[in-house]
């Protein structure tokens, strides 16, 4: 119940070939590889447009509002 040795593996990856080829594992791997190319690049493009998206608001300086809480029931006289 332990682990795979290298001769399980290899042995599986010759069932593999045999069911589905070497020409089809190959178009599978380059299908995976261009989605994980286009993935790098979308995220790429993302992190370059969240500066933009998340400028800050301009502070403006010299106003300041000062106030005092009350309660919403007290009423004024």
């Amino acid at each position: 119940m332990g682990s795979f040795s290298i001769w399980h593996w290899l042995i599986v990856l010759v069932i593999v070939m045999l069911i589905f080829g070497t020409k089809k594992l190959r178009n599978i791997g380059a299908d995976l590889g261009g989605a994980v190319r286009g993935f790098k690049e979308g995220m790429r493009e993302g992190t370059a447009d969240k500066p933009a998206e998340n400028a800050a608001a301009p502070q403006i300086a010299g106003k300041t509002v000062e106030g005092e809480v009350k309660s919403k029931t007290e009423t004024k006289v």
